[in-house]
């Protein structure tokens, strides 16, 4: 029997290109397996139809890897007009159909209607949780659970081709954005259905699917080469202020203590800390009225060394 390749410790962020027919996190352990790495988890999910922009966090990464679920997203999406689907994407039965001759005209308009501040409520067929379970389970045995709307932003909804029935839209929108649904209310605005037929994730918090690898392009390397690929973990946190810390004020904040700071950082507010010799430390804030500073997360020592 072959022995399995020892497991290492891999700290970074991996910009992963998921292939469609895989979940997330299949996709997540195939890269864990191919890194060898101890501990590994993604920062959002997609849905096996769905491909695209994945970021896997490794080790230390994990630690700062809601700042990536919070963050704004990008879409490329195919939605077909005419039929409904019970998933609200091509994985589903049609158990619904209407009218597919839509005008390009009426589309925008549709379109522009759910572009701002606007609130969507979840589909079942997803991974929110309802008394510990995915709504995906109740919906897989035909139970409905009711389901409250939430606030999103529409940034922006671009069309990219559009030749009826079929319509591949760009859209830039907030966390907890559901593609599915938004492609079913744009039917909707319409007076008919539609549902999801391809979904691409371009971007997230900044990165772009450009900077991504896929598997196989990953499987092809050596593993210093794959290394080389891992961003730092302080990636996740770049659109923090940055503060620098003496040695011993740094060897404080990393020992769980509130080093005295009287420099001019906004009270409250998560700070990306460093040491002197540009070694990242992890989040701490700025306790105003104490003039110290809190560990929020940090780096373990063995990193910050």
């Amino acid at each position: 029997m072959t022995a399995k390749p020892a497991k290492r410790p891999v700290h970074g962020v991996l910009l992963l290109d998921k292939p469609a027919g895989l979940s997330s996190n299949t996709t997540l352990q195939k890269a864990r397996r191919l890194y060898r790495a101890e501990k590994a988890g993604h920062t959002g999910v997609l849905d096996p139809l769905a491909t695209g922009l994945l970021p896997v966090c490794f080790g230390e990464a994990a630690k700062f890897a809601q700042y990536l679920l919070d963050a704004d997203k990008a879409y490329t999406a195919t939605l077909k007009f005419g039929e409904a689907s019970s998933t609200g994407d091509a994985e589903g039965e049609i158990v619904a159909t209407g009218r597919a001759d839509i005008a390009e005209a009426e589309f925008q308009t549709a379109c522009a209607a759910l572009t701002g501040s606007i609130r969507q409520v979840p589909p079942m067929f997803s991974a929110l949780k309802h008394e510990g379970k995915p709504l995906y389970e109740y919906a897989r045995k035909g139970i409905v659970i009711e389901r409250k709307p939430r606030d999103i932003t529409v940034y922006s909804i671009e069309t990219e081709r559009f030749a009826a029935p079929e319509a591949v839209i760009r859209v830039r929108c907030s966390k907890g954005t559901y593609i599915r649904t938004l492609c079913e209310d744009i039917a909707k605005q319409l007076g008919t259905f539609a549902h999801l037929t391809a979904l691409r994730r371009t971007a997230t918090a900044g990165f772009t699917l450009a900077q991504s690898h896929t598997l196989e392009d990953l499987a092809a390397l050596g593993e210093a080469e794959r290394d080389a690929l891992l961003l730092p973990c302080d990636v996740l946190v770049r659109h923090l202020p940055e503060l620098v810390l003496d040695g011993r004020a740094a060897e404080m904040l990393r020992c769980g203590q509130c080093p005295q700071f009287a420099g001019s950082v906004r009270a409250d507010s998560p700070l990306r800390v460093y040491s002197q010799s540009g070694r990242f430390i992890g989040l701490a804030r700025y306790r105003e009225n104490e003039g110290r500073l809190q560990a929020l997360r940090l780096m373990s020592t063995a990193q910050t060394e």
